[in-house]
């Protein structure tokens, strides 16, 4: 007898994907799955990765042209989710980077890869692959030439598997940094000064005392060292001291003797 004809039915479906669109009533599911899957490459990458907000993950299933799939395994009564895919025909989005313009000039008619998303405890279990081939599948019955996705560059385990399946780095966007050495606009710590003495009681009238004493002191100084008054003259002495001498002789200077 052989392995899979011995296997239970519930042990064969266990072993099935299931995909289908998404509906309304996955919603809250589907978000509490993204953020497990995301949850560690969130932490390390610069760009917040996905889910950007639940708000914008709401709006998406109003919007036209985006395909969502879930991907699931029966689990006992319940189906689990293993994989979430979203995709675009065209550039959505009031935050999207990307350049339209870009894929026109090239010649590309690019089928947007928004999530690819593959639960932890199903990795490595071919999940991931059946994924890209259905949004292989969707892109060649919608005429679309390309597939395009974006991928953390520290994520190497996404970028090993997309590697591998010939997928191959469209264009270079990195994040560059230079750290700028700035001053604080706050002040360092400065040390309190030491608290003064306390003063003696009667220590402020003796310090006036001291200083009138000390001006006394330079007054008297100041009338010592000044010059002494010059003394008067006798009566007299004033005209004399002005006039000049009177000549021996009875003639004057001009006249002869």
């Amino acid at each position: 007898m052989s392995k899979a004809s011995s296997s239970s039915p519930d042990v064969q479906e266990e072993s099935l994907i299931h995909v289908r669109r998404i509906h309304r009533r996955d919603l809250n599911r589907v978000w509490e799955f993204l953020k497990k899957v995301f949850r560690d490459v969130n932490r390390e990458t610069v760009e917040y990765q996905r889910p950007r907000s639940k708000k914008r993950f709401l709006e998406v299933y109003e919007e036209e042209g985006v395909e969502q799939l879930l991907f699931e395994v029966r689990l006992g009564d319940g189906q689990e989710i293993v994989g979430y895919a979203e995709c675009a025909f065209e550039i959505t989005g009031t935050d999207n980077w990307m350049n339209e313009r870009y894929f026109t000039k090239h010649d590309m008619r690019p089928l947007f890869v928004e999530e690819l998303a593959v639960h932890p405890d199903y990795q490595g279990r071919g999940v991931g692959a059946f994924m890209l081939e259905q949004l292989e599948h969707l892109a060649r019955i919608h005429g679309c030439t390309h597939l395009v996705l974006e991928v953390a560059e520290n994520n190497d385990g996404a970028l090993r598997f997309y590697r591998k399946r010939s997928f191959y780095r469209l264009d270079a966007a990195i994040f560059m940094a230079k750290k700028v050495a700035v001053d604080s606009e706050l002040l360092p710590p400065r040390a309190l000064k030491k608290p003064r003495p306390p003063e003696e009681p009667g220590a402020s009238a003796k310090t006036k005392r001291s200083s009138r004493r000390s001006a006394k002191a330079r007054g008297a100084d100041k009338r010592t060292s000044a010059p002494p008054p010059e003394s008067p003259l006798p009566d007299g002495a004033a005209d004399e001291a002005h006039d000049p001498p009177a000549d021996e002789g009875a003639g004057g200077a001009g006249e002869p003797s």
